[in-house]
């Protein structure tokens, strides 16, 4: 996939953890809701559809009440290699009403050594939006949930 810099964030991490666990640990809403926030914020899934137009709704409450509501939906999905999902639409392809952050998320594994490379990288409509977003603290609070992701997805079996 090409790389926008100006529009796109981008982290790629080793994960200690083998593909099957971490593909495992993203692709199964009880796994999920352990490791897609930092804590001490939590997730509830509302709707895991894991195929193209399937619904993908989390709601993260932080420990003050906050809430953070994200329906969206699956765009593709490639087994045990490839997740593209997005905030800009919900199920079935309908045009998300007003999300707050429209975006397209690319998730990628593939083997690297005993582990796992993951790279997420996602798509925003123009620099603002994506400078908005790097600014709200992604490489740190997406950083925080891959690191949780490795240590969840390292535990299963």
């Amino acid at each position: 996939m090409a790389h926008d810099q100006e529009l796109d964030l981008v982290i790629s991490r080793l994960l200690r953890a083998p593909r099957s666990l971490v593909w495992k640990a993203w692709t199964d809403p009880v796994h999920l809701k352990q490791w897609w926030c930092p804590k001490p914020w939590t997730t509830d899934v509302l709707g895991f559809e894991l195929v193209p137009g399937g619904r993908f709704h989390t709601l993260m409450r932080g420990p003050e009440g906050e809430t953070s509501d994200n329906p969206g939906t699956f765009l593709e999905i490639v087994p045990q290699s490839r997740i593209v999902w997005t905030t800009a639409l919900v199920a079935n392809w309908r045009p998300a009403a007003q999300p707050w952050m429209p975006i397209t998320a690319f998730i990628t594994l593939e083997d690297e050594g005993a582990g796992t490379r993951y790279v997420a990288t996602v798509l925003h409509k123009d620099k603002a939006t994506r400078d908005s977003h790097e600014q709200m603290g992604f490489f740190d609070g997406w950083g925080t949930c891959i690191d949780q992701l490795d240590a969840y997805a390292g535990a299963l079996r």
